[in-house]
């Protein structure tokens, strides 16, 4: 596994950090004072000015040939959606081409202190879910590309993803700027809490939903996501009983199609579907710590479905698999198809054998708290598609960004800055993170330069990438 420790010859290019062979953070060598002053340090190599701004290499990748790259490998008959559900926005483009980012992001400077990062972190890659202990949290929820790198990447990508949202909802440029602002602020202000902390109150942290609710100034916006809760709540009290989305068929239940997201297609790469699902299903159960071995055991596959997620997901192999105990007791799994992560190109690349547990392993450090049944396993056949799997559904409630005012916005930069920042403690040194920040705001205005220059290139991608599809380049769909 590889470290998560503090690389101390520290570079200003992520390129050049050393391979670290352990993902373990391992026993700071120093004391926390030290460890502060170690990365005040650092700022004289990558001082907080060098983060501001953005402009496009001279040689710079073109972005609709890595979209065409990402294709590779994906369903044939879903790229085409793909390419569509890109195509609505600059935010949904941006959403799509984390590859695209993570390019760019390569040639930036760094601090050099490395963490467990997200790798696709934009703010609708965070919502809230239940805990197995049952309580309502905030956190990430998408860990696609997570891999060990520059934790600076995962707060220049998440704040540029704040621009252009705030973009699509109409807001003006000093709108757009506090609000990114917000976010930074937040997410250096809560390192330099984590910093105080001993590991274990760290660990144990976790930005309870309730809480981060009391923070919103505006209460049509609290009442509803109190209100979404409430449904969250209510459908999964009803999916113990047995789910709209199944129906019974000659005594067994089986998943209702709802074409084109959900269906039995047999293009789709499941081939045998059940038969392949209980050959991978051994080794997913292995996966599993035991306690968690018996609780599946009580279930038994039932049927299993195609599922269409995301945007940079569609196109990979997703499944919806049914169980049930004693043939009443519902369980879905998701089952989603793990690929190299887009940071592994500029970035050494993950210690683990299977994508799959890169993916769960990156979650379990990160998250506060991660679903029961998270797991991986290896498909079989000639492709060997790597998959991990988790609950499809847990009181999971994506935020609805798109009805956000700019107060409403600030304030919810404000919890994802909180939550990234609790992700990168758990995950990196936040003494050394928050040494390098410092306690001014130079290091919030320099990103939030740069999510305001990074958000122009990326409407000026997504204008070439439907330019693309307008002159038949690539297809979108019919």
């Amino acid at each position: 596994m590889e470290s998560m420790a503090p690389n101390n010859a520290a570079s200003t290019r992520a390129t050049e950090v050393p391979r670290l062979r352990r993902q373990t953070v391992a026993n700071p060598p120093m004391g926390r004072d030290e460890r502060r002053a170690a990365g005040k340090a650092l700022r004289q190599r990558a001082p907080h000015e060098s983060h501001a701004g953005w402009s496009p290499a001279a040689a710079r990748l073109d972005p609709v040939a890595q979209v065409i790259k990402a294709d590779q490998g994906r369903i044939a008959n879903l790229v085409p959606l793909r390419h569509s559900r890109m195509m609505a926005s600059p935010l949904t483009f941006y959403r799509g081409a984390a590859d695209v980012m993570a390019a760019d992001l390569a040639d930036t400077p760094v601090s050099g202190i490395r963490s467990q990062i997200c790798g696709d972190c934009h703010l609708l890659n965070m919502g809230s879910f239940a805990t197995p202990e049952r309580r309502v949290v905030f956190d990430i929820n998408d860990f696609d590309e997570t891999l060990p790198g520059p934790w600076e990447w995962d707060v220049k990508r998440l704040a540029a993803s704040f621009v252009l949202a705030s973009r699509c909802n109409g807001f003006g440029r000093a709108d757009q700027r506090e609000v990114t602002l917000s976010c930074v602020r937040s997410y250096r202000e809560r390192m330099a809490e984590f910093a105080t902390m001993s590991p274990l109150e760290v660990w144990y942290a976790r930005v309870d939903m309730s809480a981060a609710l009391k923070r919103f100034h505006d209460p049509q916006s609290v009442a509803r996501a109190h209100k979404q809760q409430a449904r969250a709540a209510s459908t999964a009290a009803s999916e113990h009983h047995f789910p709209a989305t199944a129906v019974r068929r000659d005594g067994r239940a089986v998943i209702e199609d709802a074409p084109p997201l959900i269906s039995h297609d047999a293009h789709s790469g499941l081939g045998e579907g059940l038969k392949n699902v209980e050959d991978t299903f051994a080794a997913y159960r292995l996966s599993l710590v035991d306690d968690r071995r018996v609780l599946l055991d009580r279930y038994r596959l039932q049927d299993v479905a195609q599922k269409v997620v995301g945007i940079g997901s569609v196109g990979t192999l997703c499944a919806v698999i049914l169980l049930t105990a004693e043939g009443k007791d519902p369980l879905f799994l998701q089952l989603k198809e793990a690929r190299p992560s887009v940071l592994e190109r500029h970035l050494p690349k993950s210690a683990y054998r299977n994508r799959g547990q890169r993916v769960v392993e990156g979650q379990r450090l990160m998250q506060a708290a991660s679903d029961i049944f998270l797991g991986w396993t290896l498909g079989h056949g000639q492709k060997q598609r790597h998959f991990y799997l988790r609950q499809l559904r847990d009181m999971k409630i994506k935020p609805l960004v798109e009805m956000f005012g700019s107060s409403t916005m600030s304030d919810y930069g404000c919890v994802c800055g909180w939550a990234l920042a609790r992700a990168h403690a758990r995950g990196g040194d936040a003494t050394m993170i928050s040494g390098y920040l410092g306690k001014r705001d130079t290091f919030d205005e320099a990103i939030a330069r740069f999510g305001v220059d990074y958000a122009d290139q990326s409407e000026r991608d997504h204008a070439a990438f439907v330019d693309a599809i307008r002159a038949g380049r690539i297809e979108g769909a019919h």
